[in-house]
């Protein structure tokens, strides 16, 4: 019986020059921190994790020491209760999953049913750019082969202006690419860093934005409302035909449950790197098929983390879409795997995952080595 043996944690910054603007930001990034969970066992094999940077795991090591890392459920329940205590430390989880494929030789993908080896992708831009820059944009990745792209609003007054401005980035997207390309829209209002103390829009907001993406065609509008309105998420799902996304930063799997239950998004956005873990989020595709919601999850943080939702996506749920972080030149595949040795490729707007064992994540020593902290 495999054993673990250690657990490492190490974290990794990577300068970024010229800085990333994110939409959601407003303060330039200068760099780009990764945390990397290492799991190994008594025979030698290493699972490895990445997403959040597992705050409050230290001292809870000899909870895992000991213990055969298969036992995926028995290790959720205690994540999740140090995920109560502490931070959201997931990314254990996703070590987990890998290092029980390299034990059963399996792909995760297969591991978790088996469905697909591989995920439709939508391009997931993240910079605010001019509108005719918007549009080249989109053109570019049609040419890649992208069925679909996500365009981001301004989180605040600091972006383009106004919610007007947005839309009007949006009509330049539509009028250059016409039906070519599936549209969707974040609209950056369920959450804010911490500075920003901007307030979200009101549901009389978000139902005016709601009429002009109906307009547009838009597939589905992300985070219209603030975090905690989910009455208001419902009723603006019943107003308007453009489909309701959101709760990438929902902490809780019972949040997600009521969410479902609710009605309350026509669309939900977990991500196994931040809450759950592979092993509580496939819960959640399994109760939202079954309630008519679609689950196509969040994966903005790293190579690892995209991989470690495309196995989930692909082995359980038949979401007709995965997010792909990817906006060239500020947001390229090389600065988003630098921890990886080959950054991942898609082919034609498609993630094919594989026969590799585990999630088949490769990293490269030495860029880890030059960019530890």
């Amino acid at each position: 019986m495999s054993k673990i043996n250690s657990i490492e944690i190490t974290h990794h910054r990577l300068p970024l020059h010229p800085a990333f603007k994110a939409s959601w930001d407003g303060r330039p990034r200068q760099h780009f921190d990764v945390t990397i969970v290492r799991v190994r066992d008594d025979e030698g094999r290493e699972g490895i994790g990445s997403g959040d940077l597992m705050k409050g795991f230290e001292g809870h090591e000899d909870l895992f020491i000991g213990a055969d890392p298969r036992h995926l459920e028995r290790h959720y329940e205690v994540l999740s209760h140090i995920s109560f205590h502490y931070g959201r430390c997931w990314p254990m989880d996703l070590a987990l999953w890998d290092l029980s494929g390299k034990i059963t030789q399996e792909p995760v993908w297969r591991m978790l049913g088996g469905r697909a080896d591989k995920v439709r992708l939508y391009a997931s831009s993240g910079v605010l750019r001019e509108p005719s820059a918007m549009a080249d944009q989109a053109e570019r990745y049609i040419e890649e082969g992208f069925p679909a792209m996500k365009v981001r609003f301004s989180s605040s007054a600091g972006g383009r202006g106004s919610w007007k401005a947005d839309v009007k980035a949006l009509e330049a997207i539509r009028a250059r690419v016409g039906d070519r390309l599936e549209l969707m829209v974040d609209c950056n209002q369920g959450w804010r860093m911490p500075w920003d103390t901007t307030l979200a829009w009101t549901f009389k907001d978000a139902l005016a934005v709601a009429k002009e993406l109906e307009r547009l065609t838009v597939y589905w509008m992300e985070e219209p409302l603030f975090r905690a309105d989910r009455e208001g998420m419902r009723r603006l799902s019943d107003a308007t035909s453009v489909r309701i996304a959101g709760g990438e930063m929902t902490r809780e799997l019972y949040e997600f449950r009521d969410i479902i239950e609710a009605r309350a998004f026509d669309v939900i956005q977990p991500d196994v790197a931040l809450t759950g873990g592979i092993t509580g989020c496939r819960r959640l595709a399994y109760q939202a098929r079954e309630a008519g919601v679609m689950f196509t999850p969040h994966s903005w943080t790293n190579g690892v983390g995209v991989l470690a939702n495309a196995h989930l996506t692909a082995g359980v749920g038949d979401a007709p879409f995965l997010e792909y972080p990817y906006d060239n030149p500020e947001w390229s595949e090389e600065r988003r795997d630098y921890a990886m040795l080959s950054p991942l490729t898609h082919k034609d707007g498609w993630l094919e995952l594989g026969e590799t064992p585990g999630l088949g994540v490769v990293l490269d020593e030495e860029r880890l080595r030059a960019t530890r902290v």
